[in-house]
């Protein structure tokens, strides 16, 4: 992938990563159901984590074990939720 990070997303390295503040865990539940039925359409599914009203979103592309374009495209998806 060329070095077009989605915005408010970071590169470790290893993959695109995003913290989510959804206010409370209801929320936090809510847009993970979201992210769920986004990344299912896309058939790319990332490593999502909930700590109470936080999200963090890990997306990687694991058939090449690198960050691709999808990965990218999944994070631009999810910022629209």
């Amino acid at each position: 992938m060329n070095d077009d990070v989605p915005a408010g997303w970071t590169n470790d390295g290893q993959a695109l990563v995003k913290l989510f503040d959804r206010g409370s865990f209801n929320g936090a539940i809510a847009f993970v159901n979201a992210v769920a039925a986004v990344a299912n359409r896309l058939d790319h599914h990332p490593d999502i984590a909930i700590s109470w009203k936080e999200v963090t979103i890990r997306t990687w592309s694991h058939d090449v074990n690198a960050i691709t374009e999808r990965d990218a495209s999944l994070a631009r998806e999810i910022d629209v939720l």
